[in-house]
């Protein structure tokens, strides 16, 4: 199983990617190992995700959400919410 995944940084901004372990993930980002984008923005925290089968379903998946704008990502993660999924 594979996920794609937005966690939010603690200065407020959005960060998307993949991975098939979210929980080991987000760990990695907030022992400061995680991408150069997150490390002086800890700590952060995942805020939507979507599994699939593939490691490729989750790349294309992670690629279309970098597409959407900040407001697209912030309804995704609302709606997302507002199901009791996270």
């Amino acid at each position: 199983m594979y996920f794609a995944y937005i966690m939010r940084c603690a200065d407020g901004t959005l960060y998307t990617g993949y991975t098939d372990d979210i929980a080991r993930r987000e760990a990695v980002h907030n022992s400061g190992r995680g991408a150069k984008y997150t490390r002086s923005r800890l700590p952060v925290k995942t805020v939507y995700h979507e599994s699939f089968a593939t490691r490729s379903e989750a790349m294309k998946r992670e690629c279309a959400i970098k597409r959407l704008s900040r407001e697209q990502k912030l309804k995704l993660i609302a709606e997302h919410s507002n199901t009791g999924q996270e």
